[in-house]
């Protein structure tokens, strides 16, 4: 079990781009709400939202998993 956590905190990460990601579409939905498109601002708000959970998520796995 050690050898798998071990390979698993070894994979490479890019730091920071799902929080990127997420920043990124709240600006292109504050832009889409400004410009008129209600529908396409929804839908790129509810994108970041889901990127902020997965970020959140991965980030107390990283925590957790590293202290183990």
């Amino acid at each position: 079990m050690t050898a798998a956590l071990t390979a698993f905190t070894a994979l490479p990460l890019q730091t920071g781009s799902i929080a990127y990601l997420a920043v990124v579409f709240i600006v292109l939905a504050i832009i889409a709400y400004v410009a008129g498109a209600q529908g396409i601002a929804g839908l790129t708000a509810e994108i970041a939202r889901i990127l902020i959970i997965v970020f959140v998520i991965l980030a107390i796995l990283s925590v957790v998993l590293n202290f183990i």
